[in-house]
């Protein structure tokens, strides 16, 4: 397993495109996993710290209009 800092310079260094297909790569893993076990915790805080990220995201991007 990479440790996270490696992870974190690789995905960075990906092009855009490259982390969107990253992005949606997680998003169809945990997906599946839901849909196979509705109850699997990694699986739910996956999607909960993701649209916790999302929503973050969205608020620092209508705070600086």
């Amino acid at each position: 397993m990479k440790e996270p800092n490696e992870i974190w310079n690789t995905l960075g260094a990906l092009p855009d495109e490259e982390a969107m297909h990253v992005l949606t790569k997680l998003f169809f893993t945990y997906e599946a996993r839901l849909q196979n076990n509705g109850q699997d915790l990694e699986a739910q805080n996956f999607f909960k710290n993701l649209g916790n990220a999302l929503e973050q995201t969205s608020q620092c991007n209508l705070n600086r209009r």
